[in-house]
């Protein structure tokens, strides 16, 4: 009776699973068919996003939507060089009024023909879109003789930020062929699969009900560490307030009821004096609960920016007596990715200062070169350290490199730190800037 009990359920799962296989078996090549062709359509996207990022964006001269001559012939040299072949047969570049300003076939070039609403979906949101060409519409006339066409297009931008509307014409047949062969290829490999998995299952159903349970054990742990975190960092905010904020708007308090109270011994010089004091107590406290804020919920950069969000982390160093300097261009516009990243290794990097270098000045300062790259350097004069000090900080979760090169990677970039004992450090995050 002992070994029966956990059977029935086993036995029910191989059931299932079997059923699984037959219904999946007999589903799979209609399923898998057009799965091949999404994924060929959504290479033929791909194909033809790559395309408009590393060509057609390069090759755009100003004039191409006045039609200059020599920005038409600048995009059609790279157009034929670099995009036309078996898999690509026409190009069309329209603008959002629905003219067409450059196309291989120069017959098309200042026609206009009114946009469809997937085209202006495109434009509006900047994703490429695909679908079959109606090879009866006008536009469309000179394609007729390579057949059944997929017609790809998405936004791309001029030189002063123009959009237009980049198209390709691509022979479906291709595609088809593509899916075809992805499902034929794929069959065997699925049922194979399924049977290996229906064998393999009876064995491994003790092992997964075991991993059930450590990871549920592993999540209750996680749980716990995550409340004691947040009650950790509840208490860090606590004193905080009770060691800077509280002490100075008491200080504040009692000399304002002091001088309430005793009107009479206080001349104009001493009022003034008073209120120049109190004045700047409570800037003072101010800008600390400005910078407790910026700790619980970090600024909207989108709507903020990054010169008052840098702001606002180099403001609490004062209170370490450390002079902070901060240089940004007031008009610089990163994307939100790579803006959430600047953030990030700012927040990490100054905290780090605060707590560890022992500095007296720290420089923050963020530029944009013509690479489409943006650099974030944070740089003090404080102690340093060796390169086995730095390992053994981030071993203990002190120094949080391993964020930083986290958040950097997921926006595209690479963070890079720099330090000597008695040197200072220097912090180098590089991000994409478009």
């Amino acid at each position: 009776m002992i070994l029966r009990r956990p059977r029935s359920p086993v036995l029910l799962f191989a059931l299932s699973v079997l059923l699984a296989v037959v219904l999946i078996g007999g589903a799979s090549a209609y399923f898998f068919r057009r799965l091949g062709t999404s994924e060929a359509i959504r290479d033929a996207r791909v194909v033809t996003t790559t395309l408009a990022h590393a060509t057609i964006e390069p090759s755009l001269r100003a004039g191409i939507v006045e039609g200059d001559p020599r920005a038409v012939a600048a995009l059609d040299s790279a157009v034929r060089r670099r995009v036309l072949g078996a898999d690509v047969v026409r190009v069309k570049v329209w603008t959002p009024g629905g003219r067409i300003v450059y196309s291989d076939e120069s017959r098309l070039i200042g026609a206009r023909y009114e946009l469809d609403d997937e085209e202006r979906v495109a434009l509006r949101t900047g994703r490429a879109a695909a679908n079959v060409s109606d090879l009866s519409s006008p536009e469309n006339r000179f394609e007729r003789s390579f057949g059944k066409l997929l017609q790809v297009y998405l936004p791309v931008k001029t030189p002063d930020g123009q959009p237009l509307l980049f198209e390709t014409y691509q022979p479906f047949r291709a595609v088809s062929k593509s899916g075809s062969r992805l499902w034929l290829k794929f069959l065997p490999i699925l049922l194979a699969a399924l049977a290996v998995l229906a064998a393999v299952q009876l064995s491994l159903a003790w092992s997964l009900a075991r991993r059930l349970r450590a990871g549920q054990q592993e999540r209750e742990r996680l749980l716990v560490r995550a409340i004691q975190a947040s009650a950790l960092e509840r208490r860090r905010i606590a004193a905080d307030l009770h060691d800077t904020v509280v002490q100075d708007m008491t200080g504040v308090s009692l000399s304002l009821g002091a001088a309430a109270s005793n009107t009479a011994g206080f001349d104009e010089d001493d009022v003034r004096t008073l209120l120049q004091r109190t004045a700047a107590s409570t800037r003072q406290c101010l800008r600390r609960l400005r910078s407790l804020l910026v700790d619980i919920y970090p600024p909207n950069l989108e709507a903020e920016g990054l010169p008052a969000a840098l702001s606002d982390l180099i403001a609490p160093l004062t209170e370490v007596d450390i002079r902070a300097t901060l240089d940004i261009p007031d008009a610089l516009r990163l994307p939100p990715a790579s803006e959430q990243a600047v953030f990030r290794c700012a927040q990490e990097a100054l905290r780090n200062v605060a707590a560890h270098s022992g500095a007296h000045h720290v420089a923050v300062r963020l530029a944009a070169d013509g690479a489409g790259l943006a650099t974030l350097v944070v740089e003090d004069d404080g102690c340093g350290f060796t390169p086995d000090e730095l390992a053994s900080r981030q071993a203990e979760g002190h120094l949080g490199l391993a964020v930083l090169r986290d958040v950097a990677a997921d926006a595209g970039g690479h963070v890079d730190i720099e330090s000597r004992p008695g040197g200072g450090t220097r912090v180098q995050l590089v991000v994409p800037a478009t």
